[in-house]
């Protein structure tokens, strides 16, 4: 899977030709060598040797004329983004020339070029959006009684109903009732949290093995990188209403106090016991950061502020900046967090590594081949070091995703110690859509502010890249959890929560179904997803191809869905 057959054939008669490639993923990266054609001994015979190459990301090729033992002399270089298992031919045939060094022509043949490996995505997209309009069609004939005209063909029920109206088994209590439930609890917000979880799942279990379902390299943001984040900005938004809930109940804030330091260590523990899992439960090497662990840091920093500044009833009417005064109320909460993120760019990018003589200040690469090699000892710069010398090379994670790619030999926890700090901030950002949502009330302007701050943060966010995925002074990057990370993924979560709010709690033409109901169950489906991914009936062995990995990973998605729908009408509701 990702990978098709090229064929090195060369006619040279003086010279043997090496190959060298790379793919344009890695940043900075050498070619590496990965072939070398010997000079055919016979005039009829032609050298040729076959290697697989990635078919993800285009592939830089050199070829390179062996002058000597100890020079090589580059005669062509091509790009080419190869077709998964395809068939491809590079002919190198000498140039005769008048100048005094041997030269060579390269052709690239594709011999056989496959389908394209997108394919089964389109499909399945096709597929889903087909049913999901299906669904639409049928709940639009069940609720004006079409499909019970249709199937039982009762005329005369069907004109009593149209004189008498259609009966119910809902008295008018229960309606009111309902209504009542629905203005408490904006079910956007379930859904937003829904397609947050039912994403991570999906992701994890694969993602039908396509790039852009991983995690990114290094720089770079994909639909994996958009989860976590997502995650950790609906739990701040949630945060906010909940606190002001408590706080409009006279709740003691030693209760308060208690309640959140229990659900810090419950999160922690749990993030402990997903990284013990599958035999891993050596203490000695048992890695510390994680993903349950990030939430607990993040929970307990923001939910301790809340509770320092959260109010009761944050609107004024009768002061000039009350349209602004959803960051006039909370100013300090403001001030901290921005000093958090302060304290991160100081760390990041003034503190000198110690004891490392080709580390530079700031670095923030890759480490490994990147820049040709010389800061092979430096990947992640001072956030490494950090959590190597805190908690000790063994206790963090130790299959980056660079390693593969930059060929890395450093640990790095892209859940670590300095990330923290910015996943705290993106929180608070979610924590302010909440109070957005509690300090006005009209739908209009919660929309108009939501997507203020998307603007607002995507554009900080462009500016820090420069627009450029490795070339601006921040890149985007999911391993550092780098401020243009979070303010890039901040901006989209404030879209999305607008979506969702106007299509589900404001013009009703959405359900939240079926995102709605894992959104009810969260932590229950991540923790389910991590323990029980490798057994049947969740996931089972299929052949290594983009198409059935896609539909295993997309059953394992819905297998939790429909175990968060059966939860929901059983009314099981497992929180923290």
């Amino acid at each position: 899977m990702d990978t098709a057959w090229l064929t090195l054939t060369s006619t040279m008669t003086e010279h043997s030709i090496t190959m060298w490639t790379q793919s344009d993923v890695c940043w900075k990266c050498p070619l590496q060598q990965v072939l070398h054609v010997h000079v055919r001994v016979k005039p009829d015979t032609y050298n040729n040797v076959t290697v697989l190459v990635n078919t993800s990301f285009v592939t830089e090729i050199a070829i390179k004329i062996v002058d000597n033992a100890t020079y090589q002399r580059e005669v062509c270089r091509l790009n080419k983004k190869f077709r998964e298992y395809g068939d491809y031919s590079l002919y190198v045939n000498p140039n005769n020339t008048d100048t005094d060094q041997m030269m060579a022509d390269c052709t690239l043949v594709a011999v056989n070029e496959t389908w394209d490996s997108n394919t089964p995505i389109i499909a399945a997209v096709g597929i889903l959006i087909g049913m999901a309009i299906l669904w639409v069609i049928i709940k639009y004939l069940y609720r004006n009684h079409y499909l019970y005209k249709v199937m039982f063909c009762l005329k005369t029920e069907y004109l009593i109903n149209s004189d008498l109206g259609t009966p119910t088994n809902m008295n008018p209590g229960d309606n009111t009732k309902n209504i009542d439930k629905t203005k408490q609890r904006l079910k956007s917000l379930d859904t937003f949290r829904g397609i947050s979880i039912v994403t991570m799942i999906f992701v994890n279990y694969g993602g039908g093995g396509y790039w852009f379902f991983k995690h990114s390299r290094w720089n770079g943001l994909t639909v994996a990188d958009l989860v976590f984040p997502w995650f950790v900005f609906i739990m701040g938004t949630a945060m906010a209403i909940s606190f002001r809930s408590l706080v409009r109940k006279a709740t003691p804030k030693k209760q308060l106090l208690l309640k959140i330091i229990k659900r810090t260590i419950i999160l922690f523990v749990l993030g402990l016991f997903i990284n013990s899992s599958g035999g891993h439960n050596d203490v000695s090497t048992l890695r510390i950061p994680g993903v349950l662990q990030r939430f607990a840091a993040a929970y307990l920093v923001t939910a301790l502020l809340e509770l320092l500044f959260a109010q009761a009833e944050p609107y004024y009417e009768d002061v000039w900046w009350r349209c602004v005064q959803d960051l006039v109320v909370y100013w300090p909460e403001w001030f901290i967090n921005l000093a958090f993120v302060a304290v991160y760019l100081i760390v990041t990018f003034g503190i000198q590594i110690p004891d490392s003589t080709n580390c530079p200040m700031g670095y923030t690469g890759p480490g490994g081949i990147s820049e040709n090699g010389n800061y092979a000892n430096c990947t992640g710069g001072i956030a490494g070091y950090i959590d190597r010398w805190l908690l000790g090379t063994a206790h963090v994670y130790q299959h980056g995703t660079a390693q593969k790619t930059y060929q890395t030999t450093v640990a790095y926890d892209p859940e670590g110690i300095l990330g923290t700090i910015t996943t705290i901030f993106i929180c608070f950002l979610g924590l302010h859509a909440g109070k957005i949502i509690i300090t006005y009330k009209s739908h209009r302007g919660r929309i108009i502010r939501w997507l203020i701050w998307a603007v607002f943060l995507g554009s900080i966010a462009l500016l820090l890249t420069k627009c450029s995925q490795n070339d601006g002074w921040i890149p985007i990057n999911k391993n550092l959890w780098s401020l243009s990370f979070v303010l890039a993924n901040g901006s989209l979560a404030f879209i999305l929560l607008s979506v969702c709010y106007l299509t589900i709690d404001v013009w009703h033409i959405w359900s939240g179904a079926p995102f709605f109901y894992p959104g009810m169950n969260s932590i229950f489906l991540y923790l389910g997803h991590e323990v029980l991914g490798g057994y049947f009936p969740v996931q089972i062995k299929v052949p290594p191809t983009h198409a059935a990995r896609l539909a295993m990973n997309l059953w394992g998605a819905a297998f939790w869905v429909i175990v968060s729908v059966y939860m929901h009408y059983q009314n099981v509701f497992i929180t923290i």
